[in-house]
């Protein structure tokens, strides 16, 4: 059941499947540019029932039923999320082992807060669909999203989900992607000092970005990382191969904790 708590004086709506923080290390999942806790379906409870974790989903502000936020959004607003939100979001929840697992804006995230953290309590990262830097091919589809969103459905079919958040989160994510400034947004600084382990859950059709973003993350982490191909999927592999991408994703869980148990050991 969703409940709302007061992070850095904005309400945000939060949804906790399995076992506490005290009990299992927590799974805190983070959502795609257009998505909140509703658009993971039965993804959050599916993946604490097979890692065995405790996994913590949450509404950005500006999107579901957290609090509304002022647009536009600064281009810097998943740095700021990374840096300025989650520390005090694990706070809140007394986080003691993380797994960080983010899907698309929510990967990126991930990947900053890994890489400029220095937060002991994070095991290992996943990455579904990340971006690293902007590409032409995402500028494009993104702008392909604005024509469907203000002459299409997308508009009502967004509203299901965010309500009366549907602009704030439409436009808080489009509106920063296609400024021309953001054609230089690049966080491939954060990779080579990421400590813990990284899978990459990658779509072959991917219409946001080109391999070149898994390139990337081959060069940034090195031999931390983890590629799963998934050859039928765009960019929501965990939606359209949910089974392979769960057991890659359960795989790398129960390494990271073999792996943490181990270092526990006297």
């Amino acid at each position: 059941m969703a409940e709302t708590i007061e992070i850095g004086g904005a309400a945000l709506e939060c949804v906790w499947h399995g076992p506490a923080a005290d009990e299992a290390p927590t799974i805190l999942l983070l959502h795609e540019g257009l998505g909140c806790v509703a658009m993971w379906r039965d993804f959050p409870e599916r993946l604490s029932s097979e890692t065995g974790c405790g996994v913590l989903a949450y509404s950005r502000q500006g999107y579901g039923a957290s609090d509304a936020v002022a647009l536009p959004r600064p281009l810097s607003y998943m740095s700021d999320e990374a840096f300025n939100v989650l520390p005090l979001l694990i706070e809140h929840w007394n986080l003691r082992h993380i797994v960080l697992a983010g899907h698309s804006d929510g990967a990126s995230i991930a990947a900053v807060y890994a890489g400029g953290v220095s937060d002991g309590r994070v095991l290992g990262t996943i990455l579904i669909s990340p971006h690293f830097f902007n590409e032409d091919l995402c500028v494009r589809t993104i702008s392909d999203a604005r024509e469907s969103y203000e002459h299409g459905d997308l508009k009502s079919k967004l509203e299901r989900y965010h309500g009366a958040n549907a602009d704030c989160a439409f436009y808080g994510w489009n509106g920063a992607w296609l400024d021309p400034d953001f054609m230089q947004w690049n966080i491939e600084e954060y990779l080579p000092a990421t400590k813990s382990p990284v899978l990459l859950v990658w779509g072959a059709d991917d219409p946001y970005g080109t391999i070149a973003q898994v390139h990337g993350a081959e060069a940034g982490y090195g031999e931390r990382l983890t590629v799963a191909m998934m050859q039928n999927s765009s960019h929501w592999p965990f939606r359209e191969e949910s089974d392979a991408t769960m057991t890659h994703i359960v795989a790398f869980v129960r390494g990271l904790l073999q792996g943490a148990q181990r270092g526990a050991a006297p």
